[in-house]
């Protein structure tokens, strides 16, 4: 059976979690999740051909909501314990789960980049909303 490394997924969401590749490794290519993930970026890439300059922002909103949720998949997996892990993902597969230090890692750099990925854009939204992108 195949086994599901538990720090591999973690950094998969992390780096390409918006474009749902975390999925792909888990789920494979059936999974609905994943192709939610890659509908947002096509969405994002029609918005932005028919809009004006200014709305850049907005066009890709889809994009970035992509992003952030594969950063807080990236932290709920991370965080998971290796039995549960096992249990759900690898229940045959006769080999166990062991995180290291390279899965901490993985989660400080990952609630970093979430972290300002989210308060740049709250922050970048709000500019353009309440006034009309008068600061950038």
């Amino acid at each position: 059976m195949k086994h599901y490394n538990k720090t591999l997924a973690t950094l998969l969401a992390a780096t390409l979690g918006g474009f749902g590749l975390h999925r792909l490794y888990l789920h494979g290519i059936r999974d609905r999740w994943l192709w939610l993930h890659l509908a947002s970026w096509l969405a994002s890439g029609a918005l932005y051909a028919t809009q004006q300059p200014l709305l850049v922002m907005f066009c890709l909103s889809p994009a970035i909501l992509s992003v952030l949720a594969g950063f807080l998949l990236a932290l709920i997996m991370g965080l998971t314990p290796d039995e549960k892990w096992d249990a759900r993902y690898n229940p045959h597969s006769g080999r166990k789960n062991e995180s290291g230090w390279q899965l901490a890692l993985i989660l400080v750099l990952c609630m970093m980049a979430g972290a300002i990925s989210l308060i740049a854009s709250m922050a970048r939204l709000a500019d353009l909303a309440f006034t009309g992108g008068a600061f950038g």
